[in-house]
């Protein structure tokens, strides 16, 4: 009870403290001031855009966290959109699993969207994620396959007629450290055969993620919503709006290449203790969304 205690504490926080993040947010992009005395004069607020971006939540997030918890942190936040990762429903999962993790999502108001990222080094192996893909019934996979099995997940895209997201990674790992690389390994593939944006680690390999967007967003299927405080490898995550990433010049080119997928935040600060950071940064963004044309 303690934990279920301390959980709904943290959510009401989250609730208010996304309020205040949002209009914080709202006033750094509107130019709105703040109200110093009582009888000071509140400026128009500027109108909202139309926004036809689709938030939601990368499951990794909450790898230290059931999937009850991830489901009533969404809600709290207004969220609809999942990215299922295998803590939360197994590789294995057979359909009474599976039917029963939609049916839990479904009393949330929360739809699972893609599967991963699935790390696939075999054959063997991107059989069992694209099966996975099929039982659960999305059609994105969100994957990172050896370099020499590209081919291979080409033939089962024609297959499978999915999309196929690879998540970069930064400088952590040597292979798709950024947008470039992925585009490099892709462009003469199968055109279902993309990348999953994740924006912090593209910037923590010295790669400019706004202008990424810009030119691979015909292979952009997904995007991982992040801030970083450095654009070199030390750099680590933080809550939107803290670090390095300009995120108005990211929303407007958002609008400019008419990106139509999900927008996934990935908050891998505090991991153990996540709940305020995830509020405050989904805050912020759906602030600058609301008042960035």
């Amino acid at each position: 009870m303690s934990g279920r205690r301390n959980f709904l504490k943290k959510s009401l926080a989250g609730v208010a403290l996304l309020s205040a993040s949002s209009l914080a947010a709202e006033q750094l992009v509107a130019g709105t001031p703040g109200v110093s005395e009582a009888h000071d004069t509140i400026k128009p607020k500027t109108p909202k855009a139309t926004n036809p971006f689709q938030i939601g939540m990368a499951g990794f997030t909450f790898v230290n966290f059931d999937l009850e918890t991830t489901l009533k942190t969404m809600k709290s936040l207004d969220l609809h959109y999942l990215c299922i990762k295998d803590f939360h429903l197994p590789l294995d999962a057979d359909a009474d699993k599976i039917k029963e993790f939609h049916d839990k999502c479904a009393s949330y108001g929360v739809t699972g969207y893609a599967v991963g990222p699935i790390y696939m080094r075999s054959e063997a192996e991107i059989d069992r994620g694209f099966e996975y893909c099929k039982r659960v019934g999305t059609k994105l996979i969100v994957g990172v396959p050896n370099y020499e099995l590209l081919p291979y997940v080409d033939k089962k895209v024609k297959e499978y007629g999915y999309n196929y997201a690879i998540h970069l990674h930064g400088p952590d790992i040597k292979t798709y450290p950024d947008a470039t690389d992925v585009w490099v390994h892709t462009k003469d593939l199968d055109p279902r055969i993309g990348m999953c944006l994740d924006i912090g680690h593209d910037l923590r390999n010295g790669c400019d993620p706004v202008a990424d967007l810009q030119k691979y967003h015909t292979r952009v299927f997904d995007i991982h919503l992040k801030d970083v405080t450095d654009s070199t490898k030390e750099g680590h995550g933080i809550e939107i709006g803290r670090g390095k990433i300009d995120f108005p010049r990211f929303v407007k080119m958002l609008r400019k290449v008419n990106y139509t997928g999900k927008v996934s935040l990935e908050y891998e600060k505090d991991m153990k203790d996540p709940f305020l950071g995830i509020a405050e940064s989904i805050g912020y963004f759906k602030a600058i969304c609301d008042y960035t044309k």
